[in-house]
Formats: structure tokens, sequence, C-alpha cells
């Protein structure tokens, strides 16, 4: 998760447009939701899990879409389930099958998220743009925008806008997974991890490399 990488060794390809929720449980449990209204697969959303034993688990709604993911990230374990996301002003709602129930109060956005809304939206998504912002996005939330994936494949993340997660639950299979925790130990689904701290990023993720 943690390699780093000099560049891309191909020109850029699909775009992935929506949002990354990063929380930590009690439990040790740390989910990572991502809400895509706009992707090559069309609108979808997907859920990964790293148990605090380490197991890696891969939600997500078709098929197509989980190869395309555990293509590109490591699992342990992946499951083809209805992933669902409610939006209710400031509540988020997610289920997934029978498998996971989340729910999430976002709160307001802080210094990271005002920096990154006063970004233009055309420069922010530029694959370029990443050199620049990856040595703040370490600093500020201590994650990285650009690197390599799995599969061969290069991926960029440009950020848009920023909001704490204030409080959250989680149920995986009728199991209370404890309140609202830190992301800590990092994941170790890529090459990054979400922040430590929960937060929800707006984002357009960027995926060159060797394409299903």
């Amino acid at each position: 998760m943690n390699r780093s990488a000099s560049g891309p060794g191909r020109g850029a390809g699909p775009r992935f447009d929506g949002w990354i929720a990063g929380i930590g449980t009690a439990s040790g449990t740390r989910v990572v939701l991502g809400h895509w209204p706009r992707s090559p697969f069309g609108p979808f959303s997907d859920v990964m899990l790293e148990r605090a034993d380490g197991h890696r688990l891969l939600l997500a709604p078709t098929r197509r879409a989980a190869d395309f993911i555990a293509g590109t990230y490591a699992f342990d374990e992946v499951r083809i389930v209805p992933v669902r996301v409610r939006v209710t002003g400031n509540e988020w709602a997610v289920t997934a099958g029978p498998l996971l129930g989340l729910r999430l109060t976002i709160g307001p956005r802080g210094l990271p998220g005002l920096l990154l809304r006063a970004v233009p939206g055309a420069l922010a998504t530029r694959t370029g743009w990443t050199a620049l912002t990856d040595p703040i996005a370490r600093l500020l939330l201590g994650v990285r925008t650009r690197g390599s994936a799995g599969g061969g494949r290069y991926e960029w993340y440009g950020a848009r806008d920023a909001h704490r997660i204030t409080a959250a639950s989680a149920v995986q299979e009728g199991r209370d997974l404890g309140p609202l925790a830190p992301v800590e130990p990092a994941v170790r689904f890529g090459f990054g991890s979400t922040p430590r701290r929960p937060y929800l990023v707006r984002v357009t993720t960027t995926v060159s490399g060797p394409m299903p």
C-alpha cells in the first residue's frame, strides 16, 4: 500500500468522479466507502473493509465493477452485493446487502476543505496538478494523491472538497463495530490510505495502465 512511484507508464484512462469516505471503528475494522455518481460503469458505490486481523474485504454491486477494483487494489475476499447510498442532509446511510449497514454524520469542511474548494475544478482534476498537491495532502491529511496501484496501473486523485465525519455507526453481519475512531493503522488496499482522521473527500480519480 505504501509503494511509491515516479510516474505513469501510459496515458490517462478512465475517470471516476464522486466521494470517498474513510472511517475507523472501535473494533479495529476500518471502512472505506466509494460513491461514484459518474464512472465508466455508470453510477455505483463500493465498500472496502479491513478487519483488525488484517483481512481485506471488497463489497461491490456488479462483477464488472468488482473485477476492475480487485484488479487495481488488493483483497483477501470479494463479494458481489447491492451497495446503496442514501444522502439526507448531512446524514449518509449505506447498505451492502445483508453484510453491512453504515451511517455517517458529515460535519464542516475545516481548513483542508476550504483550501480544496479554492482550486478551480478544471485544474484540480488534471493529473499534472497532483505533482503539486501530493506533498500538501501528505502534510495536511497524511494521504497520497498519486502512485502505482495493482495490475500495472497508476492512479491520480484530484481532491476537490473535504468534510470531517463527526459520527458513525457500522454493523457487519449483525456485529456492531463500535463508535467512530481514527483510521489506524492505515488500510492496505493500494498505494495509500485515507486520512487518519475520518473524512469525506470529493475526488476525481483517474486510472491508467492495462484495462480489462
